[in-house]
């Protein structure tokens, strides 16, 4: 069980150059999410493999919210608008 302020883990698989990341990361963040852990496949080719493997999507940004896969940009926004945003963040997703 979490501490009561504790966050589930955050990681964003990224490039330099994505509109849709860092728009992104300012939902994240206005969520309460300080750290986020960015995976730079435009630097690191082997990791968009992986992205690609895990995801099943060639595009950036990917987001996982500790081992939820939530999708892209879209998937989270959809995900912030039914309500179940804020209970994955928080670790009290049902």
């Amino acid at each position: 069980m979490r501490a009561g302020g504790m966050k589930v883990p955050v990681t964003m698989y990224t490039t330099a150059v994505c509109g849709y990341c860092v728009q992104a990361e300012r939902l994240l963040r206005a969520k309460g999410v300080h750290d986020i852990v960015k995976v730079r496949v435009d630097l690191e080719p082997a990791r968009r493999l992986e992205m690609m493997e895990k995801t099943g999507r060639r595009t950036v940004p990917q987001i996982y919210i500790g081992d939820t896969h939530v999708g892209g940009y879209d998937d989270l926004v959809a995900l912030d608008r039914a309500g179940r945003l804020a209970p994955l963040l928080s670790g009290r997703a049902a």
